[in-house]
């Protein structure tokens, strides 16, 4: 028999979990809250910022109302589909604690109704649904075990059965009072909430308590590892040691970098990887590149050797088709693509990714330029979504911004092929049967060998470098 008391208090409070907010990404760990306990929030407010395999995005709240619980702190991974944020949405409806029903009536542990959502929404509760001010509280999957501070003599009794104490055992109050987020506050950083002196009303733990207690010795993060006081390098063989005394640093694995080292060993050793190397004169590219910088329809937009070379690549895969594919291990096909998303590396403080420009193959010059540097820009400032970084084709990495001749570029998993370009250098070049500076650059192009040939990449790569020697190549054969 569930009381009008319950019944209520379910109503009142809902459950904002985990979305999949990539494209079948099982976890997502938590960068930053926005907002704290006792928060108002309004619908579609950012209240957390989290970090995928891919890509760190902003969570707005689908509903009004007061924040009542953090499930999970800062820098935690939570999966997909568990709750993150309880919120009161309809605070002041129940402050003082509702009568205890009689223990004849406790209800037994069910699911819970759920609440008709706003604006087509699927609502989902809390299962505990009790005020703050209640001190009467029903366990909920990973939380602390042990009786509650204070409980009426009914709910003591079944307490008491569950603890195996006998028909009516009154738990002893061994507890320390505080909230959830509080006790979740606590266990993340460590804290035995018995050794805490509380401060709040009541002797309730406050989050300033907790806090206090953790100051005099705060969690480093990341871990480090100091060098064993009774065994010092000796002074013939000086170690490298950082200014903390610590020799070593693990950094956690997770995240984007995580994807990366994931998605790098299966490209390897899944694709048969080719690569092959061609050094061109890029002096006229330069020289292009200059005059399209002071051109009336490129203004506004950013003009780089990059723009030239990824519209030469493009024009060599409409002409040679056949390398803008993918291969199909479940079906045994080869599925050709008669579009271009081009993925362009970028590198960023939270690692590498790769996003790409949707249908690139139809862009012109100034709309290339445009959308090169919206990428870059977004991945820069870490606000690149996953949907950017899925169904890439074709990938062009940039090493030569590093002072880098060249390499051999990896396959972004999916892909067929990836282009990695060089640093542009002054060299002596023979050039019109003599030696000149030119300004000269190598390019290098990886590719997958069970859908790709030799003649197929070789020609791939010898339009590229024909086009970047001769930029009006761009008009003849595009």
């Amino acid at each position: 028999m569930t009381t009008m008391t319950e019944t209520t208090n379910a109503a009142r409070f809902r459950e904002f979990k985990m979305p999949d907010v990539g494209e079948g990404l099982t976890e997502a760990e938590i960068l930053k809250w926005f907002v704290q306990p006792g928060d108002t929030v309004t619908d579609g407010q950012v209240v957390c910022e989290v970090e995928t395999a891919k890509a760190a995005v902003e969570l707005p709240i689908p509903f009004d109302g007061v924040v009542h619980e953090l499930r999970f702190g800062e820098g935690t991974t939570v999966d997909v589909g568990q709750v993150i944020i309880v919120v009161d949405v309809a605070p002041g409806s129940g402050d003082a604690a509702p009568d205890p029903a009689p223990a004849a009536e406790a209800p037994a542990p069910a699911a819970e109704p759920e609440a008709e959502a706003p604006k087509g929404r699927t609502p989902v509760l809390v299962g505990y649904g009790v005020a703050e001010s209640s001190t009467k509280r029903r366990a909920r999957k990973g939380a602390e075990t042990g009786p509650p501070a204070a409980v009426s003599p009914a709910a003591a009794a079944i307490q008491g059965e569950m603890n195996g104490h006998g028909t009516g055992a009154v738990v002893p109050e061994t507890r320390p009072l505080a909230k959830p987020p509080v006790r979740k506050l606590a266990k993340d950083l460590g804290i035995d909430l018995a050794t805490v002196s509380p401060t709040g009303e009541g002797g309730v733990i406050t989050r300033e308590d907790v806090h206090a207690a953790a100051a005099p010795a705060p969690a480093p993060e990341p871990v480090q590892i100091p060098a064993p006081a009774s065994a010092p390098a000796p002074s013939s063989a000086p170690a490298v040691v950082a200014s903390t005394g610590a020799r070593e640093t693990r950094i956690p694995v997770k995240g984007v970098r995580k994807a990366i080292a994931q998605a790098m060993v299966g490209s390897a050793f899944t694709a048969p990887h080719v690569t092959e190397f061609v050094t061109v004169d890029v002096t006229r590219t330069m020289k292009l590149v200059a005059e399209l910088k002071e051109d009336k329809e490129m203004a506004g937009v950013r003009v780089n050797p990059l723009l030239i070379i990824a519209k030469a690549l493009l024009v060599a895969i409409k002409r040679h088709p056949g390398v803008n594919a993918a291969w199909d291990e479940a079906n045994q096909e080869i599925v050709q693509k008669h579009y271009v998303n081009l993925g362009i590396a970028a590198a960023t403080p939270r690692g590498l990714i790769v996003p790409n420009i949707k249908d690139a193959h139809e862009q012109t010059l100034p709309q290339l330029a445009a959308s090169l540097g919206e990428l870059v820009s977004t991945a820069r400032e870490g606000k690149t979504s996953p949907a950017a970084m899925a169904g890439g084709t074709v990938t062009i990495t940039n090493v030569g911004v590093f002072g880098v001749d060249t390499g051999t570029p990896i396959l972004n998993p999916g892909e067929s092929a990836i282009l990695a370009v060089g640093a542009i250098k002054l060299q002596p070049w023979v050039h019109k049967g003599k030696v000149k500076p030119r300004q000269v650059t190598t390019l290098a192009l990886s590719f997958d060998h069970r859908l790709v040939d030799g003649e197929l990449g070789s020609k791939v790569l010898a339009d590229v470098a024909a086009i970047l020697e001769q930029p009006k190549r761009l008009i003849t054969w595009a």
